[in-house]
């Protein structure tokens, strides 16, 4: 059951999609085909959809990452700043973006070398981190916005090829970069095997710690490029953005077929899942449905997917 079960996730999603897209279909054919709510979802997911990969990436060596919003949102201010403090550039443009890079990794190590180093759990380790990113990002800015971005920082959210946003392919760059990491890699590799039973890799030679390290370092760099992505498209950086992201990127990592114990998962169960949860709330936001209606819904559909997980004998490998 447990083999049939991740080898049909995608199946699911997509039945489950289909499902979604025709009853859309029916209710309001005229706006649920238009170029703008096409657009829309275009431009919407690739935030969501990178924060969710940067969650996934710590879930499948059995950790999580509740830290992911507020490293974006510190990366995006230390970037909002440099670009707006320097004059506009291809050098200010190259601070800016390897500060929000530095930022990143810095929070990445220190997100890793707590769980990894001092073998700290990975929620409690990840939610101190998140609560002292959001305090310290609030005590620099006083919970004001960085806004007014010179040009070259808005480009990236009106520039489009083939008629597709420039963030969907960079968003399709990233999650096929993912998925060579872990399907021909042997990073990839010890992930699953640490997410299956990391004690056996560790006896099998692998370094685990430093594996684990090099996770949290990626899904910290993950959020800078989503921090980036905000930041062009929202022409503002504030400490508290993002916030409702956090449940939606777990529940599109459990529903992708991402086993939170880890060990298993896969990234087209993953962007099938996003396209599925940003077709529904594009689908409700034309009905008028409240923002908090949907969210509760997100948090009802995250508990059914565990109780369904459950029912079919999916737990943590080995």
């Amino acid at each position: 059951m447990k083999i049939a079960w991740r080898n049909n996730v995608e199946f699911y999603l997509v039945g489950l999609l289909l499902l979604v897209v025709a009853a859309f279909s029916v209710l309001m054919p005229d706006i649920f085909w238009s170029v703008s709510n096409f657009q829309s979802v275009a431009s919407q997911m690739p935030v969501l959809g990178i924060l969710a990969l940067a969650m996934a990436m710590t879930m499948l060596c059995g950790g999580i990452n509740l830290s992911i919003i507020g490293t974006a949102n510190a990366c995006s201010l230390v970037m909002a700043w440099v670009a707006t403090s320097y004059p506009p550039g291809w050098l200010s443009a190259l601070g800016a973006l390897g500060a929000g890079a530095g930022t990143a990794v810095l929070i990445g190590l220190c997100n890793g070398v707590l769980i990894a180093g001092i073998r700290v759990s990975p929620i409690l380790a990840t939610l101190g981190m998140m609560t002292l990113l959001k305090g310290i990002n609030i005590l620099i800015t006083g919970g004001s916005a960085i806004a007014n971005y010179p040009d070259w920082v808005l480009w990236l959210n009106h520039a489009q090829w083939f008629g597709i946003p420039l963030p969907l392919w960079l968003f399709a760059l990233v999650a096929l970069g993912l998925w060579v990491l872990l399907e021909k890699s042997p990073l990839g590799r010890a992930i699953y095997l640490i997410g299956s039973n990391e004690r056996a890799t560790r006896y099998a030679g692998i370094n685990t710690r430093r594996v684990l390290i090099q996770v949290y370092v990626i899904s910290a760099l993950l959020c800078a490029v989503a921090a980036f992505l905000m930041m062009s498209k929202l022409n503002s950086a504030k400490a508290s953005y993002g916030e409702s992201y956090l449940l939606v990127s777990i529940l599109a990592a459990v529903l992708g077929g991402v086993n939170p114990d880890g060990g298993s998962g896969r990234i087209i169960g993953m962007v099938l899942a996003l396209f599925l949860l940003q077709t529904i709330e594009s689908g409700f936001n034309m009905m008028g449905v409240s923002p908090y209606l949907t969210m509760a819904l997100w948090g009802t559909l995250l508990l059914c997917f565990i109780q369904v997980r459950g029912m079919m004998g999916v737990s943590r490998p080995g």
